[in-house]
């Protein structure tokens, strides 16, 4: 790269970063479907996928041959553009936010850091405005379908993600007064002098926020015990029942896409991110420039992964809530106990100064 400007240095390695993380994101979603079903099958004392390659690590190559051969099929009667675009809308929203998560250390190659795509100082906003628009796909795939089962799941849907975003936006500004910014690399590095102690949800006693926030987030992905907007036994199968093939998948793989992203902004705002649990009490150059690298995200990657079998315990433990006890408990619970942790907070942060 010693003959490229700086530039052009910049531009080829945001678009190998760009790739790489693409790629493992789509393979991260592709494996997360295969965890669920093993860990699910654990839970009801099955086995799950073994069939396909060694211990079934095939099965999800074998899922998407299939859903990619299968015949394409388009109501007659749907908003044929709005029907196509809003699978692309889900699953562009659900990735585009990854791109300000840092998942690794502060290492830099020509002056470019290496393990965020883009540092913004106001990420975290970027990702809350990312993930507020997927509510568009969601709506727009049962209106454009023309059938009253999608719409009124697609109106649950996007009622349901409307009600707990608010819960969930608010049980993140006792982190933002504590980090005192918006960017997703400060608030990392405010929780990274003592390790565990240093945590907002142990040190920054934001277990109140972090409570909130899961339980908003649950809501926010349409995952069980709030996975409402498709329950089948009254719905068929709710906002993309007319879906099918690559369509149907892209809104399938959006929701693993969302779980994984939801988990690094739990891991990054209130379990530290890529910093060690032990601190400064491990050198930062601890086994060399490599090791130094490979240490951070093996941490942040072993944070989402604890966060995402979370996820699956719970769909194979808890059963669906009913939808008038799911609005009632984040309209009259979580809104109200997110509001206290704020002025809890505030006032905690005000005496200390």
């Amino acid at each position: 790269m010693s003959h490229l400007s700086p530039f052009q240095t910049f531009l080829l390695l945001s678009i190998l970063k760009v790739a790489v993380v693409t790629v493992l994101t789509l393979m991260a979603v592709a494996y997360t479907v295969l965890l669920e079903r093993k860990f699910l099958g654990r839970i009801q004392n099955r086995w799950g996928p073994s069939r396909v390659g060694p211990f079934g690590l095939m099965q999800p190559m074998a899922d998407g041959i299939k859903l990619f051969l299968k015949e394409d099929l388009l109501p007659i009667a749907a908003e044929r553009p709005l029907f196509i675009a809003a699978p692309i809308i889900a699953l562009t929203c659900a990735l585009i936010s990854i791109a300000v998560v840092p998942f690794g250390g502060m290492q830099t190659v020509k002056g470019v850091e290496m393990f965020n795509i883009a540092d913004l100082n106001i990420g975290l906003l970027v990702i809350l405005g990312i993930t507020s628009i997927g509510v568009y796909g969601i709506a727009l795939s049962g209106w454009s379908s023309n059938n009253k089962f999608s719409l009124l799941g697609s109106l649950r849907a996007t009622s349901q993600m409307i009600s707990y975003e608010l819960a969930l936006g608010l049980s993140l500004v006792g982190v933002v007064l504590r980090a005192q910014s918006l960017s997703l690399r400060d608030i990392v590095n405010s929780q990274g002098a003592h390790g565990l102690l240093s945590w907002n949800v142990f040190g920054g006693f934001q277990f109140v926020g972090f409570f909130i926030y899961i339980m908003a987030a649950y809501a926010e992905t349409n995952r069980a015990p709030f996975d409402l907007p498709e329950a089948e036994s009254e719905l068929v199968a709710g906002y993309h029942t007319e879906y099918s093939s690559m369509k149907f998948a892209m809104f399938f793989m959006a929701e693993y896409a969302n779980m994984i992203t939801v988990s690094c902004v739990a891991s990054l705002l209130f379990f530290g991110g890529a910093s060690s649990p032990l601190g400064h009490l491990l050198p930062a150059d601890f086994g060399g420039p490599i090791l130094s690298a490979i240490f951070p995200i093996l941490w942040f990657v072993g944070k989402v992964l604890g966060f995402l079998l979370l996820f699956i315990w719970v769909r194979g433990t808890l059963p669906r809530f009913r939808y008038d006890q799911l609005m009632s408990f984040g309209w009259k619970f979580l809104l109200p106990l997110a509001m206290a942790n704020i002025i809890v907070t505030s006032l905690v942060i005000a005496l200390r100064s």
